[in-house]
């Protein structure tokens, strides 16, 4: 049964005082204690939204009222429904979400009875991440029982819910899910508004709902409160707070014969209406108003009229009741808090950027490439003053901190179980800023697939890896060995200054002239001083290049490395050649392959730099093309990482490919404990470098070496048996964090100018969790 039966105009609740909030409550949207029902339909304390509610009804709907809306400041954009004969409501949705920027938009009413809510929420999620998460969820039904939709809501989360385990299963009686598979998770928090007066609809609201939508033609004014209260009493009975439940209401353009409507704020019946909208907000607890219409004379007047009069109503009479604007976390969200965080103390700066356990977006940030990850709370800002204020609230909390940029990391580190991370993720900027002298600024957070493919125009490139995917920060702070290194040198080779948030949340400077302790320790260690947030780098002319993908028959494996070292070490500096193995396979001969770069555009320097290599062993396969840099390390398909496990790599620099060094290497190779096995050519251009010019001191090496297990006492005691042959490590394919690994990294003048720089920025080990600097932080970080 609905609540009332008899639709009526907004005017008696329009022309009805409403009583304020008592001047003594102060409401927070995360600590305000419980009031009863009768304050609790009062204000909510969420923040005001006003928008545009299209109309249904003959003919077509003016969607293009939508671009009107958005461009006169609205919030919100409601779309009409299907009807027959007119526009599918999910095409209309998609078609305003695709020509507006900025503004929310939802459907006015989704069927929760028809279609299975398998494909809503993946459609739901799919236009929310094309709209750049601007896509709110409204669902409908006639059907009394509140068990269809209270099912689609429970299918819809389980698709978004990316961080559970397996596929969805789900067995109901309106909808059956055998078993499929997540995804994808929305870009935000999408609400889902559950839409209608009837009991089933303020019950389902209450219970599971984000939010509670009503129509001014179903319900009496007069029945506005108990309504509202029969939702909170739903959302108690769930065990949840009711200011988890939004409230909207969709208004007429003009309420009633003799009401003026939305008219000019010096007209006496304006300021009316905006004292009896005020009381719908502060009064009643509805904080999203719609209006319906398709005049768009009325649009733009409700935007630049009454919208700026209401808001600042609304606001003067939360500031006299002390109420602080905000919204509440699900409880089905604060039941997966981990221990040991203080969510609710959170800052406001914060609220929009972080992502618990329990959201939606959970299992898109929990891992990384390399490794399944459980942190408690994943801060992503967007700004350097939201990674202040990140930084500080981790700061003060004693759980483990990792910091990520583009979350590829073989270290693993850039995650963790029960911490906090600082993805940062959304500073990816690449901005030209000197083309005189190739000077660009790149955020941490751009993948270097992407730096290519900007930079590829101007024909220029900065060399940086391997793989399109990896995060511009972890490299341009720790080496940097990539498919153009023996010619251009290392990433932070190119590296001209930094701006970076310190441990105390100072934002500094540093290059040649400025900070310049502080620039050296970046340039090898930065993971262990600071958080960049962004890098201005000199880029160099790279035109046409080379690139060969070559397959040997490995059956005399030692023969192989030790072959390879030789013909690199004696080729000119524009080849760059990396070589991989993997585990032995039963019956087959076991194989490498060596991809290799030529820095030249012309064909006859390319073979004549690849004939010594092709001549090393029994070539299986061949592929030689001429390409540009940005197609070597194109960037990968977007979508998350989805790292399980824990990473076991070891990693090491040499200076040559010795005869008992690759007899070793073959060793380890044949006794199938590493299952990706690659030797790294560097020097060249790299040991140009002064060895105390930059905290990554291993000028000398002509290699680095890194291998992946299965088992970490099986690798380490192979590895650990090759260590005379060693000169160095590269700590970005390391996880073995044993003190001793520190010497190997930084001799031991770097690692006491290290220290003293750590001391001196960082002396409490803020920064820990990636290659501890010092004992105690190396024990910390272990724990």
């Amino acid at each position: 049964m609905s609540v009332v039966d008899r639709p009526a105009p907004l005017v008696a609740t329009l022309r009805r005082p409403h009583r304020s909030p008592p001047t003594h409550a102060r409401t927070h949207h995360r600590t305000a204690p419980h009031r009863t029902a009768r304050e609790k339909t009062m204000d909510y304390a969420h923040p005001l939204t006003l928008g545009l509610q299209i109309p249904a009804g003959p003919g077509q709907p003016d969607l293009t009222l939508a671009l009107l809306a958005e461009e006169a400041g609205l919030d919100v954009v409601v779309t009409p429904a299907s009807q027959d004969g007119g526009l599918d409501g999910w095409t209309a949705l998609s078609w305003v979400a695709g020509v507006t920027s900025r503004v929310s938009v939802s459907p006015s009413g989704i069927d929760a009875t028809t279609g299975p809510a398998t494909v809503l929420g993946r459609a739901t999620a799919s236009l929310d991440l094309l709209s750049g998460g601007r896509v709110d969820l409204t669902l409908t039904s006639q059907d009394e029982d509140a068990t269809a939709l209270e099912e689609t809501v429970d299918v819809v989360r389980g698709m978004w819910a990316t961080g559970a385990d397996g596929p969805l299963t789900y067995s109901g009686e309106h909808h059956v899910v055998p078993g499929t598979p997540r995804g994808p998770a929305p870009a935000h928090a999408v609400t889902i508004w559950v839409a209608g007066a009837s009991t089933a609809a303020l019950e389902v609201a209450g219970r599971t709902g984000d939010g509670w939508s009503v129509r001014w033609d179903e319900i009496d004014p007069s029945d506005l409160a108990a309504a509202s209260a029969a939702v909170d009493r739903a959302a108690l009975a769930a065990g949840r707070d009711p200011r988890e439940v939004r409230r909207r209401i969709v208004l007429p353009a003009a309420p009633v014969v003799g009401h003026p409507g939305w008219t000019s704020p010096e007209d006496d019946a304006a300021a009316d209406t905006v004292l009896a909208l005020r009381g719908l907000v502060v009064g009643l607890g509805f904080s999203t108003l719609l209006v319906e219409t398709d005049d768009p004379a009325m649009v733009s007047r409700v935007a630049q009229t009454v919208a700026p009069a209401l808001r600042a109503a609304v606001s003067a009479a939360r500031a006299e009741s002390g109420i602080v604007p905000g919204l509440v976390r699900p409880s089905r969200t604060r039941a997966q808090r981990h221990p040991g965080i203080r969510y609710d103390d959170l800052p406001e700066t914060l609220v929009e950027i972080a992502v618990e356990p329990g959201d939606a977006g959970y299992g898109d940030v929990r891992s990384t490439y390399m490794r399944g990850g459980s942190p408690g709370l994943v801060l992503r800002p967007r700004t350097v003053p939201e990674v202040v204020d990140a930084l500080a609230f981790a700061r003060s909390h004693d759980v483990p901190l990792a910091v990520r940029s583009g979350g590829h990391g073989i270290s693993g580190r850039s995650t963790n179980r029960g911490g906090i991370v600082l993805d940062l993720g959304r500073l990816d900027q690449t901005e030209v800023l000197d083309h005189e002298s190739r000077r660009v600024r790149l955020g941490p957070g751009a993948r270097w697939g992407a730096v290519a493919r900007e930079l590829a125009p101007l024909g220029w490139a900065i060399s940086s890896g391997d793989y399109g995917g990896v995060g511009v920060g972890g490299l341009a702070t720790s080496g940097g060995i990539g498919y153009l290194v023996r010619e251009h040198g290392l990433t932070i080779d190119h590296v001209r200054a930094v701006e970076m948030v310190l441990a105390d949340g100072q934002v500094v400077r540093a290059s040649d002239t400025e900070n310049t302790d502080l620039f050296w320790a970046v340039r090898g260690a930065g993971h262990s001083v600071g958080i960049v947030t962004s890098f201005e780098l000199e880029a160099d002319e790279v035109g046409e290049i080379g690139f060969a993908q070559l397959v040997f028959d490995a059956t005399d494996t030692a023969e192989v490395l030790e072959a390879y070292g030789a013909v690199v070490e004696a080729s000119p500096r524009d080849l760059t050649a990396f070589l991989v193995m993997g585990r032995p396979q039963p019956g087959q001969p076991p194989l490498a392959q060596i991809m290799a770069v030529v820095g030249s555009p012309d064909p006859e320097v390319i073979v004549d730099r690849l004939e010594p290599l092709a001549r090393i062993a029994p070539l299986l396969q061949q592929s030689v093309r001429l390409t540009t840099y940005d197609q070597v390390v194109a960037l990968p398909a977007p979508g998350p990482h989805q790292g399980q496990g824990e990473p076991v790599t070891r990693s090491a620099l040499a200076d040559h490919i010795t005869p008992e060094l690759a007899r070793a290497a073959a060793a380890l190779v044949r006794s199938g404990q590493s299952y990706f096995f690659q030797i790294r050519s560097v020097g060249g251009a790299v040991a140009d470098v002064p060895a105390d010019a930059t905290a990554y001191a291993h000028r000398d090496a002509g290699f680095s070496l890194v291998a992946f297990g299965a088992s970490r006492d099986r690798l380490d005691a192979r590895w650990d048996a090759m260590t005379e042959h060693f000169s160095g490590l590269y700590t970005n394919f390391e996880t073995d964090q044993r003190p001793e690994r520190l010497l190997d990294a930084y001799p031991t003048a770097t690692l006491a100018r290290l220290r003293e720089i750590k001391h001196r920025y960082d002396p409490t080990g803020v920064f820990r969790d990636n290659f501890a600097l010092g004992t105690q932080e190396a024990a910390a970080s272990r724990t």
